[in-house]
């Protein structure tokens, strides 16, 4: 008789957009994807006043303020990281040092110095860590890898990136904590142009060697926020609060292996809600992306017949795509939200020992952070190309 493995007992840590998110995926991924094991989901940690009614609006039996003594309890066995990045750090570890797997929202930290510590404690730890780029969990973007890696595009050559959103082109969009350095640690660069930078660097398997990057505030104050919406909400009256982030970032980038990469991200791109896009060109073909089409990929062979060469319309819905026979019937879309439930199914799977699942590991997630850092340098100094700095035990992108 095969005995299953044992539950694994969950804590959510922060209980705005993302906690709620996360705790749909482990609510969600159970029921959809054979993990073999039972899912518990224990306690949801928060500071916000409202946190009790969210917890139990969710569902969960437990609702906590101090996230210090829910990771050393002997009743949890994941710990998954959904606050502001100035806690990553301090959570992360503490939770690694209790011998817990950790999940981390991206980007896993403020600084390449807190980056580090966690890939050292992660190194020894017994739990596993990963850091949430949840982007790589769609089919489309997966598929396509699987293209790249097989050679199918042939030698990369162009990677261009760009990820645009409009939820703050009001001047009078009130001030959020991600327009707080100190909290946030950047503003577009290290919210949604992470994700292009990490996705670049997972899809064609290369790292980003060097940058020459531009970053721009348009709306240097902000009125107060009154109530919170998912990650916008309402202002009120009162002075107006220092933005002391960037708003739009814009990077020439060398990858190791040749390639030359164009990233742009924006939060003040009028009328794009969340077109996160990727092009690849290569020397026998391209693929093309964009999430507000994400049941969709592009595709190009440059060897098709000069009559019927053109951009092909891939419809990432059949049982062959990666996660979606999981889910609907062909042609029965997903949406963002089983992106979430896919990190989790991988998550659980890399837990049980599956080292294709294990990814982005804390290591590959601290690569993101020293781009992220060498694009604020660039900046800071006139847009000179930057070299990306890696750590001596660093290897290549995976």
């Amino acid at each position: 008789m095969t005995i299953p493995d044992a539950p694994l007992r969950i804590a959510v840590i922060g209980n705005g957009f993302m906690g709620r998110m996360h705790t749909h995926a482990w609510r969600t991924a159970p029921r959809f994807f054979p993990l073999g094991r039972e899912i518990v989901p224990v306690v949801l940690v928060g500071r916000r006043a409202d946190g009790a009614a969210a917890a139990r609006d969710l569902d969960w039996p437990e609702y906590a303020t101090d996230w210090r003594e829910v990771v050393g309890r002997a009743d949890i066995d994941v710990v998954d990281i959904c606050t502001p990045g100035d806690t990553h750090a301090e959570i992360a570890l503490a939770a690694l040092a209790a011998g817990k797997h950790v999940l981390c929202e991206k980007p896993l930290a403020n600084s390449v110095a807190e980056a580090d510590r966690m890939v050292d404690a992660a190194a020894t730890a017994p739990g596993v860590a990963l850091c949430g780029f949840s982007y790589r969990r769609t089919p489309a973007l997966a598929a396509a890898r699987a293209h790249i890696a097989d050679g199918a595009l042939g030698e990369i050559r162009h990677v261009r990136a760009q990820y645009l959103q409009d939820w703050l082109s009001d001047p009078d969009a009130p001030h959020t904590w991600r327009l707080d350095r100190d909290r946030a640690g950047s503003g577009t660069l290290g919210d949604i142009g992470a994700h292009s930078i990490d996705t670049a660097q997972w899809l064609i398997g290369d790292d980003i060697a060097a940058v020459s990057a531009v970053l721009r505030t348009f709306v240097p104050t902000r009125p107060p926020m009154v109530t919170q919406a998912g990650i916008g909400g309402v202002a009120g009256a009162g002075e107006r609060l220092p933005v002391t982030v960037d708003d739009a970032v814009a990077v020439t980038a060398r990858f190791a292996g040749g390639a030359l990469g164009v990233i742009e991200a924006t939060r003040l791109a009028t009328g794009r809600r969340n077109a996160n896009r990727i092009e690849v060109n290569g020397s026998l073909g391209s693929v093309a992306f964009d999430f507000e089409r994400m049941n969709e990929l592009e595709y190009y062979r440059a060897d098709d017949p000069a009559g019927a060469q053109g951009f092909r319309r891939i419809q990432m819905t059949e049982p062959e795509h990666p996660y979606a026979g999981a889910w609907w019937p062909p042609g029965h879309g997903l949406g963002y939200e089983h992106l979430f439930t896919h990190q989790v199914v991988d998550f659980v799977r890399a837990i049980g020992g599956d080292v294709d699942a294990a990814a982005p590991s804390f290591a590959e997630a601290a690569r993101v952070q020293r781009v992220l850092a060498a694009v604020t340098e660039s900046a800071a100094n006139g847009a000179v190309m930057t070299p990306v700095h890696r750590r001596d035990d660093e290897g290549r992108a995976s």
